[in-house]
């Protein structure tokens, strides 16, 4: 089931973006020399399944598809992501460990407080709770109980009492909204998000504005759209103007190994979607240095799946992937004598970025006014899931939350049934693509002017710009997007088609005339072959069937070759295994092994950003402070003595 907005290419779009401004990095700074960006749709869109693809050869088990959430191997029991409240649907985080426990823990005793579960329940540990279930010290139905509770209390809450408690009580819940609703939003109003653009023959409507904001250099407001002939004729002879010739930088005309060789970044980012950023640029050469701790782990850290299903925050395949190649140093950050170490690594960072909610890294001393200080010419990101301000800011949680209150939730499923969703916390596998670039810019912009700023960008507003047809759908017609299943209004045929055996599926699209004709004459059913488009829209489902008789009497792999070899869009759905020993990603070296302090070698998915002349290289997946005496011996230039005094103290975990 997709999106009912196609999206495969607009992450290839957002991944050549960010290999556009790192191909101008390295010829500015390092070669003078230009090169070849290659992007698949099929690469990029592969980050959407969030580490999962790995799960055959991590030998960690398979996760099924589940709407509205997921079933994970070795619990035979869905996590579920989304739940029926009494005027609709929220987005709902009840899962365990150390980062998302106590978040379950206060959800439970508000459930308590109202009476629909007793104090045993409140008090279980919901820390250690997957652990438990995992290794059957709670069972299955206990499970199964705990969310029927949730089910209950929820359908006597509304959407806004519920979301009203993600704030006062910290609890992780976000409504699922429509399109309407987020037009209308007070916090996309506060942060002045929505612009106003021009549109021939409708005057100004609403549109989605900056992607990011910047301090130093905001990003322009759109120019009115051009109306076709004459006028549009003269705004590209104006656009496309000879200009004076670009003075370059004096350059070594030496081609580094990797194109950003000598980027230094310190990294305080978290989860999925900012370390997903961080990774790329490590991948592409940059020193990376992520901040950790002992005593609050990482979230990934402490999730599935696990290396030979082995649960040690050492083995967790969801952090190795997004934090290849870089150094963990260990430091306790709430330990006022760390603030030295952290200020002399911002003295040698190019770029510090974060992706906390916006009071951590205030209540901490290390907010952008305050690195500044220390390093006036700073560039620092803040990424979280609402932005630095506005109502909604203080909002914490990850991608599902984000993918809820930005209508994506709401646009996925069929339009006879309630919505599912996409899979995984969408926005953070939008988001990375938009801060590697807005970073890759603001080092530009420093690299013209000297003057560092401070990048602000919420991953609701960042997967907005996927959104944009259906926006526009709304504030130019005033039609609210339903969802529609596989259904496309430009092609018809459009769907996924049963195949033999169990569980077989193939994805087939008609995109034209020719192509239908091609299908039918593959059918046997050249009286269709005539069929305009509204008339193959119209019939829609009666064609389905016709193919699908033709699909269930033949393999995957027949039916794909079948149809390619005459033109039409055709491909076999690939389970997480069948993906890995995909022939396209395999020829990409998608897929790679790297070495590891514990697990001797790991696999990685390989870099979405494919530069002819300096290719990005994965790196090892750090053990947690395996580079802590590196960092400050040889980065910081600390003496023994000194970095010993610091370890000694519990500054270095």
């Amino acid at each position: 089931l997709r999106i009912s907005l196609p999206q495969a290419f607009h992450h290839a779009a957002a991944d050549a973006a960010g290999a556009v401004l790192v191909a101008l990095y390295e010829r500015d700074h390092h070669s003078g020399l230009g090169q070849h960006i290659d992007i698949s749709a099929q690469h990029s869109m592969s980050v959407c399944t969030q580490s999962l693809l790995l799960s055959g050869p991590a030998n960690s088990g398979t996760a099924s598809r589940e709407a509205g959430g997921l079933r994970l191997a070795g619990l035979d029991s869905k996590i579920q992501l989304l739940w029926p409240c009494k005027d609709g649907q929220v987005s709902v985080t009840f899962l365990f460990g150390s980062s998302m426990g106590p978040f379950s823990r206060r959800l439970m005793e508000w459930v308590c407080d109202e009476g629909f579960c007793d104090e045993a329940t409140r008090d279980k540990d919901w820390v250690t709770f997957a652990l438990d279930l995992y290794e059957g010290r709670e069972p299955i139905s206990e499970y199964e109980r705990c969310k029927q509770v949730l089910h209950d209390f929820f359908a006597t809450k509304t959407r806004a009492e519920l979301y009203e408690a993600t704030f006062t009580r910290r609890v992780l819940i976000a409504p699922v909204v429509d399109i309407a609703d987020l037009v209308a939003s007070e916090h996309f109003k506060a942060r002045n998000f929505w612009q106003m653009a021009n549109v021939v023959d409708r005057g100004p409507v609403t549109v989605p504005g900056a992607f990011a904001r910047f301090s130093a250099a905001p990003l322009p407001a759109l120019a009115a759209a051009s109306s076709p002939g004459a006028q549009a004729a003269a705004d590209i002879a104006r656009e496309w103007a000879p200009r004076p010739a670009r003075i370059a930088p004096p350059v070594r005309r030496t081609a580094p190994a990797r194109p950003l060789d000598g980027l230094k970044v310190l990294d305080f980012m978290w989860v999925f979607a900012g370390p997903q950023a961080s990774r790329s640029l490590a991948d592409l050469g940059a020193t990376v240095v992520r901040i950790e701790s002992i005593h609050h782990l990482d979230t990934l850290r402490t999730a599935g799946n696990f290396q030979d299903n082995k649960t040690d925050p050492d083995w967790a395949l969801q952090f190795t992937i997004v934090n290849a190649g870089k150094l963990s140093l260990a430091l306790d950050v709430s330990k006022p004598e760390a603030k030295g170490v952290i200020h002399d690594l911002v003295r040698w960072a190019d770029v510090v970025a974060e992706s906390f909610t916006p009071k951590t890294m205030r209540a901490w001393g290390l907010d952008y006014a305050s690195l500044r200080e220390v390093r006036p010419d700073l560039i620092m990101s803040s990424s979280c899931l609402m932005g630095q301000v506005g109502p909604e800011a203080p909002l914490a949680g990850f991608g599902t939350m984000a993918a809820a209150v930005s209508g994506w939730f709401n646009i996925t499923g069929w339009p006879d049934r309630l919505p599912c969703g996409p899979f995984g916390a969408y926005t953070d596998y939008v988001s990375p693509r938009f801060l590697v670039v807005s970073l890759l810019a603001a080092l530009e912009h420093r690299h013209r002017t000297g003057e560092g700023q401070h990048i602000d960008l919420s991953q609701a507003e960042a997967s907005l710009h996927l959104m944009l047809p259906a926006v526009l759908d709304y504030t130019v017609n005033g039609r609210i997007m339903q969802r529609n299943g596989n259904d496309d209004p430009c092609m018809a045929p459009h769907g996924t088609y049963r195949a033999q055996g169990e569980d077989n599926w193939v994805a087939i699209a008609v995109a034209d005339d020719h192509q239908w004709r091609s299908l039918c004459a593959v059918l046997g059913r050249d009286d269709l072959a005539r069929l305009s488009l509204d008339e193959r829209v119209a019939r829609r489902r009666e064609l389905d069937e016709v193919v699908t008789t033709w699909t269930s009497q033949r393999t995957m792999g027949e039916t794909m070759e079948r149809l390619q070899q005459v033109g039409v869009a055709a491909h076999q759905l690939q389970s997480t295994s069948e993906a890995f020993e995909d022939p396209q990603l395999a020829h990409r070296e998608h897929f790679c092994q790297v070495p590891h302090g514990a697990m001797g070698e790991t696999w990685v998915e390989g870099t979405r950003l494919r530069l002819s002349r300096t290719p990005a290289i994965a790196g090892s997946p750090p053990m947690l402070g395996e580079h802590s005496w590196q960092v400050l011996t040889e980065i910081l230039g600390y003496d023994d003595d000194h970095a010993g005094r610091l370890a000694a103290a519990g500054i270095i975990e």
